[in-house]
């Protein structure tokens, strides 16, 4: 079985070892191929949903894996336990789905060793969540696939069950809004996949903006201080690899 470049991206940052579970699994692709490789020993893969995991289980049966990874009805993480497993992966979902499923969890999610995300939307949003709650960012990549750009971010919960009521106090000016926006880590170590994105959201966003020009409603001023906002944080990100 050969994965998506966007799951490969997913599977990559699985540190070896670790018993891993697979939140929305859907096909179980992603567990199945480390079992497989021997990456990871064993694997949980769950989904909320009866449909996908029946999908998963004639996968699971065609590779032989019935003994290495168990397949369960969960609701994010109210199927597995605090401490069952040590990687978590979450991934081809909303990032406010995605939030839900780490807050709805966090007695399973503070046991973890780390979390493998992919937000498929609000990914500003999910890094100045996780920072707020106390996360570590470890690692990021980004990967193009059929036009598409997604990005998958390894983290680790800072909170142990020993500071579950101490908040940490990560503010977010510990982050710009453009390393918010692109990930930190990703622009600090140039990643060329990246800088692509950030060159196509150029030419789009200017395109677009010259494309208004000489039209004035309301509505398209309210459009065109909006791209110019996008321009702008796209321009901060690019100077990160003039450096």
């Amino acid at each position: 079985m050969e994965l998506s470049k966007r799951l490969q991206a997913v599977a990559d940052l699985v540190t070896a070892g670790y018993i891993t579970a697979d939140v929305g699994t859907d096909h179980a692709y992603v567990p199945i191929c480390l079992v497989r490789e021997g990456r990871i020993p064993c694997a949980i893969a769950s989904d909320v949903n009866i449909g996908p995991l029946e999908r998963a289980r004639e996968h699971v049966c065609e590779n032989g894996l019935e003994d290495k990874i168990d397949l369960r009805i969960s609701n994010g993480f109210s199927a597995i336990s605090p401490g069952e497993v040590q990687s978590a992966v979450i991934a081809g979902m909303g990032g406010g789905l995605m939030m839900r499923i780490l807050t709805e969890g966090a007695e399973t999610v503070r046991e973890l060793a780390e979390c493998i995300l992919q937000p498929q939307s609000e990914i500003e949003k999910v890094r100045t969540f996780l920072l707020q709650e106390g996360f570590l960012f470890l690692d990021e990549v980004m990967v193009e696939e059929d036009g598409k750009f997604y990005t998958a971010m390894k983290v680790s919960p800072e909170i142990g069950r020993d500071k579950a009521a101490e908040k940490p106090q990560i503010k977010r000016a510990c982050w710009t809004e453009a390393e918010l926006r692109y990930g930190k880590l990703l622009l600090e170590k140039k990643d060329p996949v990246l800088k692509r994105f950030l060159e196509r959201e150029l030419q789009i966003k200017e395109e677009i903006l010259t494309s208004l020009e000489g039209r004035g409603s309301e509505r398209i001023e309210q459009r065109r201080a909006e791209l110019k906002e996008e321009i702008e944080y796209a321009r901060k990100g690019m100077e990160y690899y003039a450096l």
